[in-house]
């Protein structure tokens, strides 16, 4: 934390199944359940507002954490998520998640089989290898190899 009391919290993941998604990240990349709780603007006046979705909101926010990286996964019950996640690095705002690895064809097969999506073209070597894949709801992740 800095002298101004600044310090990274976690990132948000909006998904459209919690648990296609959990079963992603947990067993595919080896986050690990953290707090999760369920949300609704009915206990929480505003909470619609605050999230910039229309009312009534009902959802659920799980944290997921592995190593000092905390995920918070964004499951709406309602109103249901919309819009796209980015498609390419040249689009504003965050545009993926990277992970070292030391073997990228074991990584990129288990997370196919826990719903990912490898994006062939992207396999390239640029002084290391990397690859990008997508989670279940397009959300891109790269892997560079270690």
């Amino acid at each position: 934390m800095t002298s101004d009391g600044l310090a990274f919290s976690h990132c948000g993941i909006c998904v459209f199944d919690l648990e296609r998604s959990l079963r992603f990240y947990c067993d595919g990349l080896g986050f690990d359940q953290a707090e999760g709780y369920d949300l609704d603007d009915g206990s929480l006046p505003g909470l619609a507002d605050a999230l910039e979705v229309a009312s009534p909101v009902a959802l659920r926010s799980q944290m997921i954490t592995r190593d000092s990286l905390k995920l918070e996964l964004l499951a709406y019950t309602s109103p249901l998520p919309s819009g796209s996640p980015s498609t390419s690095r040249g689009h504003l705002g965050l545009t993926h998640l990277t992970f070292m690895v030391k073997d990228i064809d074991a990584v990129a097969a288990r997370l196919v089989e826990h719903g990912g999506t490898i994006l062939e073209y992207t396999d390239v070597t640029v002084g290391v290898r990397l690859l990008f894949l997508t989670d279940p709801d397009g959300t891109r992740i790269e892997l560079i190899a270690s």
